[in-house]
């Protein structure tokens, strides 16, 4: 495949692919890009539909751990779960074991969503000519870059 003009890769580092800085920004941009449409189907945004994710996995979850899971921060994350309980997605609620804490809750209409939504990694999978052993080696050392940079 032929890369953009600018783009080609140098042996002494004279264009931006050349940086993986670069390279990690703009695969992480097609991947939004190419859930965007997908994610339209299911009336989500790429960060409704990774607070979901995190939901799915651990429900009645404070905001707080929702943003450790998803790594989005408080400020980010309030809006998308006000949305979210909008669309009738989710509820917040008193946390039944500490009544000055309110926790998340999907509903069964959240609920109805997860497996469409979770579908749509397949279909993205369907893209892409990068294996699956090539795509967990990837996951791999982005936590771990992504580890390492959080280091204080």
């Amino acid at each position: 495949m032929k890369e953009a003009p600018g783009l080609e890769s140098h042996q002494d580092g004279e264009c931006l692919s050349d940086n993986v800085c670069f390279a990690l920004y703009t695969a992480a941009n097609a991947l939004v890009r190419a859930y965007r449409p997908l994610l339209q189907e299911c009336d989500l945004t790429y960060p409704q539909y990774l607070a979901m994710q995190a939901l799915w996995l651990k429900d009645n979850a404070s905001l707080t751990d929702l943003s450790l899971a998803t790594r989005l921060d408080l400020g980010t994350l309030t809006p998308i779960v006000k949305r979210l309980e909008a669309k009738g997605l989710v509820v917040r609620h008193v946390d039944s074991r500490d009544e000055r804490k309110k926790v998340i809750q999907v509903t069964p209409a959240g609920e109805g969503l997860k497996q469409d939504a979770l579908a749509l990694k397949q279909q993205l999978l369907e893209k892409v000519s990068v294996s699956d052993a090539e795509l967990e080696q990837l996951r791999q050392i982005c936590l771990t870059l992504t580890q390492d940079l959080n280091l204080k």
